[in-house]
């Protein structure tokens, strides 16, 4: 074959693979190594000399010295350089199931994987226990945070702790720490023993605290974490959730009765950092699928009815889609919605698939297979298989959103820059800049589309251009199930 020939050959292949991208196919095992890879560029504390998003340095250095305890490490929740442990832990509760589930599809990305979750959990070990009787939620002052826009490396606000106690409860925020620590736990059962037995210790006792002391932590903190990451659902569902997860990582009767003493608690059709209901019920159904334990029937039953919320055709659907078929559930940081339920749509579907069960939605029959092409669906939609052809992941495919609302990723970094930009410096010429964000937060997923099916790319429209560790972290499982 001449060389013309086969430059020709090739570029024919070149725009098959493009198409197929751009039709449906996209390349799931970048996309996983992608979405873990974000979790980097959200790093607190001192950064270890494997971290590849080179652009960002140590900060967060003095975390918990105005309470004098060592609280460095863990992750930014957003754009901001605030540590917020309830969208925290969620996040790394949402990592562990993801590795739980499909870590045998992820090859190579397990260990990145890992790292993800540890980098969080070493934190919140942290946070349960510095100080006997109290639990630390939070480092930063968000109100004065979200007045800056600076680097992380260059944070001159206050970095105020905040912690609930027996006079001060958190239900919420315990439950959640627990859920992570005890799905964690299971994590590192096999490779680290000795850290997996410290997570599960830790969990046990953080799930004591918030079973024993009931209240909401907004109630505790107001401002300090609301409008923020106000506990808008209350705590049982976080109740539920710890307990659920304390149960799968323990196989201990005694979070089975706490389980039935939380009694009904209605049906619902999210999925989220503050409602946890629907992924407790999912995780719960497992038992009456796979181990045939028909105590766990309601939860089962309760899994199935969400599932009926959720699929368009059901007659029971309480969900709308965008004319590009995104699931909508609310117009600020969508994604994070269309992520945490895709994930237990192949969540179930899989339980479903291992024991050959249907379920209905009124007179439809719903098996595996349809669960499935609907979280293909998202994920697709997600990675560029949309009306506008725009991936959503930072960094993935040929267009992508350029100018996230992220401080790190907006504002040149120190290699580039290596003056101090204070707390206002970065609004001009850098936040109100119609150019690219300097630094690729590769693998970021932002808040996504509006229910058009638009995208404006604009960094001041935090609701659609926010990345966050919430958003990712449901979809690394949901990805990887595709990716094997």
């Amino acid at each position: 074959m001449s060389r013309g020939a086969s430059a020709v050959c090739f570029l024919f292949f070149l725009s098959l693979f493009f198409l197929d991208n751009v039709l449906g196919n996209p390349n799931y095992r970048e996309a996983l190594a992608k979405s873990l890879l974000f979790f980097q560029g959200q790093r607190s504390g001192r950064l270890p000399k494997s971290q590849q998003i080179a652009w960002r340095s140590s900060s967060g250095l003095s975390d918990g010295r105005l309470a004098g305890v060592d609280l460095t490490g863990g992750y930014y929740d957003a754009g901001d350089n605030v540590k917020f442990n309830f969208p925290m832990a969620y996040t790394t509760t949402m990592l562990s199931w993801s590795t739980l589930e499909y870590g045998k599809k992820m090859g190579p990305q397990l260990q990145n994987a890992r790292a993800a979750i540890r980098w969080a959990t070493d934190y919140l070990l942290k946070c349960a226990t510095a100080t006997p009787g109290k639990l630390y939620v939070g480092v930063g002052d968000p109100n004065v945070d979200h007045k800056c826009w600076e680097r992380p490396e260059d944070m001159d606000t206050v970095r105020s702790v905040y912690s609930v106690s027996s006079s001060n409860p958190g239900s919420d925020v315990a439950g959640e720490t627990a859920a992570a620590l005890a799905a964690a736990s299971i994590v590192f059962r096999r490779v680290d023993p000795k850290y997996s037995g410290l997570l599960l210790r830790t969990a046990k006792k953080v799930m004591q605290f918030a079973m024993q002391y009931r209240g909401a932590y907004s109630d505790a903190l107001g401002s300090a974490v609301c409008p923020f990451y106000c506990s808008y659902s209350g705590y049982k569902d976080e109740l539920m959730w710890g307990a659920a997860w304390l149960l799968r990582a323990t196989n201990d009767v005694s979070y089975y009765n706490f389980l039935k003493s939380l009694g009904d608690d209605g049906g619902t059709d999210l999925f989220s950092w503050d409602n946890k209901f629907a992924g407790a019920h999912v995780l719960l159904s497992r038992r009456a699928l796979l181990n045939k334990d028909t105590n766990f029937e309601h939860y089962r039953q309760e899994a199935e009815d969400f599932m009926c919320r959720i699929l368009p055709n059901s007659p029971f659907t309480t969900t709308q889609y965008t004319q590009g078929g995104l699931m909508f559930k609310l117009p600020e940081s969508n994604l994070q919605y269309v992520t945490s339920i895709t994930f237990l749509l192949t969540t179930y579907a899989k339980y479903m698939k291992a024991t050959k069960q249907n379920f209905n939605c009124g007179n439809m029959v719903v098996n595996p297979g349809l669960l499935i092409n609907l979280a293909k669906r998202q994920v697709d939609y997600i990675l560029g298989v949309n009306p506008i052809k725009m991936s959503y992941m930072v960094g993935f495919g040929p267009n992508f959103p350029r100018r996230i609302h992220h401080r790190g990723s907006s504002l040149p970094s120190l290699a580039s820059h290596s003056q101090t930009i204070g707390c206002d410096g970065g609004f001009n010429p850098f936040f109100h800049s119609s150019s690219p964000n300097p630094n690729i937060l590769l693998g970021a997923i932002v808040g996504g589309p509006n229910q058009n099916d638009g995208y404006p790319d604009d960094r001041s429209d935090y609701s659609h251009s926010e990345p966050a560790t919430y958003i990712n972290a449901a979809f690394v499982g949901a990805v990887a199930y595709f990716a094997g």
